[in-house]
């Protein structure tokens, strides 16, 4: 290989992987890309079977990253933008609530009873509040009272992060409910607009790729190959060799189990941080392979069902917070985008937060389809024998979980790979083990390519940490307050018997 033209290598053929290729490939640097999987996109792929395509956890194309947007409409032209609106409501006891929650909208569809009930709980929530209010349950009591924590807030919570919010921590409120009250609520519902104080809202609309986001990356590979660098699939990395301070080559496996020795200047990685770390040859020390066994994630799986268009409806998602059934959000793909789904039919993604291993991840696929099915049925979101045929998706390490451990494991790690090869990168995501959405990941692509061929010193880990969240707006924001691009992640505990690497 040329010392002229670098080869870099890239493992994992996600919006970070991509980017990076996209802009080496762009500038006439030699890249080769590795996926293990058969298709590009990560968990923003759109996967398509018998002609229905399933957008796996729902991607909004919009970004306060202008670097990011502009390369959004650099790889797919005008025409294949949809503009979509933003609507997603909760779903709870046969009725549907507005979100982000409005005080009215919530209290007449509980009727007049249960709002008086919630009204009286929240009163005496307010006059004694939970004495100690570290933890996530205590924080939202004491704004809200039990019976509307226990409507709106425990049981999808629950759901995603599979442990009880009790032992969750108060800073958790931080990114879902920073600046809702209930009585703020019921005053601006009251007054008059102009008399109204600043709350925080969403985005109204967003662009989305008419066939879904994997549009973006597939089309992202062909400009990639087009401008002669190479994306391969089921091909996975199993080892990173290192020698003198510097990664020089890759190990790669076919799925027919044929293994390949390529060479390698640099390495862009955006396998899960613990794979990179279990991958390394020679082993880091001992130190530093606990903390990427330590790591943890949480992980997915979507059973969609084709049903008649007539129990279709008009949010992108709805959240399920009866307690009654285990699936957490259900999508309509229609909602997205009418390319999704079929003339007369539509097609509902019931999603599942699991763990690999677990009863819900080991079902078979028929055993998951048929409850899938009664859950929609007992929820009455369709009548009974509606459901045509259904399709399972499974995706493991989904999301990294960020407990209480995960920055000490992270920074062990981070310090070990840029002290003995620093030419190796981790970006995105799962790459970093880091609360970042796609631009996010994007951006720490793009901001490692311009380290590699221009000499700069951005710290990609300084990406994402600024408190406003990246589809939030506010009615009239302070112009002294910057604009951030972004969250950190609040700290989930970890159950059973925690280890902790020192």
């Amino acid at each position: 290989m040329s010392t002229q033209v670098p080869h870099t290598v890239i493992i994992g053929a996600g919006p970070a992987g991509l980017t990076g290729a996209y802009q080496l490939a762009a500038r006439g640097a030699a890249v080769t890309v590795f996926e293990a999987d058969d298709v590009v996109g990560g968990i923003s792929r759109t996967v398509e079977r018998d002609g229905w395509r399933f957008d796996i956890g729902g991607h909004r194309f919009f970004t306060k990253v202008a670097a990011v947007e502009v390369l959004w409409h650099e790889i797919l032209p005008a025409e294949d933008f949809l503009l979509r609106p933003r609507m997603s409501r909760i779903y709870y006891q046969g009725k549907l609530y507005d979100y982000p929650l409005r005080a009215f909208n919530a209290l007449r569809n509980l009727g007049p009873g249960h709002a008086a009930l919630a009204l009286g709980s929240y009163a005496r929530a307010r006059l004694r509040p939970p004495r100690d209010q570290s933890n996530y349950e205590a924080w939202l009591v004491a704004r809200f009272g039990w019976r509307l924590y226990r409507t709106f807030f425990k049981t999808y919570t629950e759901k995603l992060w599979g442990i009880p919010v009790s032992e969750m921590p108060a800073d958790w409120a931080a990114q879902r409910v920073k600046n809702l009250s209930l009585s703020s609520a019921i005053v601006n519902a009251v007054l008059p607009r102009r008399n109204q104080k600043d709350i925080t809202s969403l985005i109204e609309e967003f662009h989305y790729p008419k066939y879904g986001p994997g549009m973006m990356w597939e089309t992202c590979r062909d400009k990639v190959e087009k401008m002669g660098g190479t994306v391969t699939l089921n091909t996975a990395v199993t080892t990173i060799h290192h020698e003198h301070g510097r990664a020089v080559a890759v190990t790669v496996q076919s799925k027919t189990g044929e293994r390949t020795r390529v060479p390698a200047d640099q390495v862009i990685s955006s396998t899960p941080l613990s794979a990179l770390v279990l991958g390394m040859d020679p082993p880091p020390p001992a130190k530093v392979i606990e903390a990427a066994n330590d790591l943890r994630y949480r992980d997915y799986l979507t059973v969609a069902l084709v049903v008649p268009a007539e129990f279709g409806f008009p949010d992108n998602w709805i959240y399920i917070h009866d307690p009654g059934v285990k699936v957490g959000r259900i999508q309509n793909y229609g909602s997205w985008s009418p390319y999704l789904v079929k003339e007369g039919r539509t097609c509902l993604g019931l999603e599942f937060f699991v763990f690999e291993g677990d009863d819900m991840w080991t079902k078979l696929d028929d055993e998951l389809i048929a409850l899938a099915t009664r859950e929609l049925e007992l929820l009455g979101l369709v009548r009974h024998g509606a459901v045509e045929r259904g399709y399972v998706v499974r995706v493991p390490k989904a999301y990294p979980t960020y407990d209480q451990y995960y920055r000490h494991n992270v920074e062990i790690i981070r310090e070990w790979i840029s002290v003995n090869v620093p030419n190796v990168y981790p970006v995105g995501r799962n790459g970093m083990h880091r609360y970042n959405n796609a631009d996010h990941s994007m951006l720490t692509a793009m901001r490692t390519v311009e380290n590699i061929l221009d000499g700069t010193h951005h710290d990609i880990w300084a990406v994402n940490v600024e408190e406003e969240y990246h589809e939030q707006k506010t009615a009239a924001a302070p112009s002294n307050r910057p604009i951030g691009t972004g969250r950190d992640a609040p700290i989930l505990p970890r159950r059973g018997h925690p280890r902790r690497i020192q």
